[in-house]
């Protein structure tokens, strides 16, 4: 029988969501749960509702940095209790089914490869922009091996500690959690803002949207905070850009909701700093995807391993 299909799991720190993708990208079936405690319950109760018997394996989307040859998860920062689980083994045993596990962001840029922004590309660059900022990098056609960690490039070498145990990284500037910080810090300090309007004195309950909304209806703080974000991120995209030279840097997550200040204002800063041969033939493109590109991607993790002549 030929398997047309395999379980794509994406595995985060709000939810886990599973679908059984096709060879070309499209989700017939999708289901979510919120993640709690026991993951790997979680999984197994998932992979059960979308079972089918013309699924070919599962691919696992995980943030952190994977130990792709043992199948398991080294470091996550946000799910720190899936670290050295090894949930190859436990998924083979319980579906006798193969199973691939890869960094999320990774994923997602495969995702994007199979039927996203990078469809018909060799070499592009992922940043998924959210809570945290993750890479993925694909060349010549497939995913680079490597860690992709984007987010925990240093961009100021003098900077401010990152819970990483690195100093200055992109992630602790251009973040929604570093734009949150930042915003919080000001508001503190006496900065005036529609935003106490927004929370009604609490600022503790603010969100990036928020801040995105404010700025759209002109508070200059909210604008002054997202322009200084969006450098940084150009910062960090001028690095990709000479380091790898893509066709494409593809941006994904929340923050890209505030293409028109954050986003804008990283392509201005990349094109300052990037050489102008490398950027000005690189294409800085929203994801077709968004939320999908890492199910879809975990997906094709399977369907990529049986095109992968073996011993390679």
């Amino acid at each position: 029988m030929d398997k047309r299909h395999a379980i794509g799991i994406d595995l985060g720190g709000t939810n886990l969501r599973c679908a059984v993708i096709s060879r070309d990208g499209e989700i017939i079936r999708k289901v979510s749960e919120p993640t709690s405690d026991s993951i790997e319950a979680e999984i197994f109760r998932l992979i059960d509702r979308v079972l089918a018997d013309d699924v070919a394996g599962v691919g696992l989307g995980v943030a952190g940095l994977i130990d792709r040859r043992q199948g398991r998860v080294l470091v996550s920062p946000n799910l720190p209790g899936i670290e050295h689980i090894d949930f190859v083994s436990g998924i083979r045993q319980r579906f006798n089914l193969p199973v691939f596990v890869e960094n999320d962001a990774n994923a997602a840029a495969l995702g994007e490869l199979i039927s996203g922004a990078g469809k018909g590309l060799s070499n592009f660059v992922l940043f998924t922009l959210g809570t945290g900022i993750g890479g993925g990098i694909i060349c010549n056609g497939d995913i680079l091996g490597v860690s992709a960690e984007i987010g925990h490039m240093s961009i100021d070498a003098e900077g401010e500690k990152c819970p990483c145990g690195n100093y200055g990284c992109l992630e602790s500037y251009a973040s929604a959690r570093a734009i949150l910080s930042k915003t919080i810090y000001l508001l503190e300090g006496g900065r005036e803002s529609i935003l106490e309007r927004y929370c009604q004195g609490n600022f503790y309950k603010l969100t990036a949207e928020d801040i995105f909304r404010a700025a759209l209806d002109g508070d200059m703080l909210s604008r002054e905070i997202l322009k200084t974000a969006g450098r940084y991120l150009g910062i960090g995209i001028a690095n990709m850009i000479n380091i790898m030279s893509p066709e494409a840097v593809i941006l994904t997550g929340g923050l890209t909701g505030a293409w028109d200040i954050y986003v804008t204002e990283a392509i201005r800063e990349a094109s300052k700093r990037a050489f102008k041969d490398l950027f000005d033939r690189t294409s800085i493109i929203p994801s077709t995807l968004m939320g999908d590109a890492g199910i879809i991607g975990s997906a094709g993790l399977v369907f990529r391993s049986q095109e992968t002549p073996a011993g390679t």
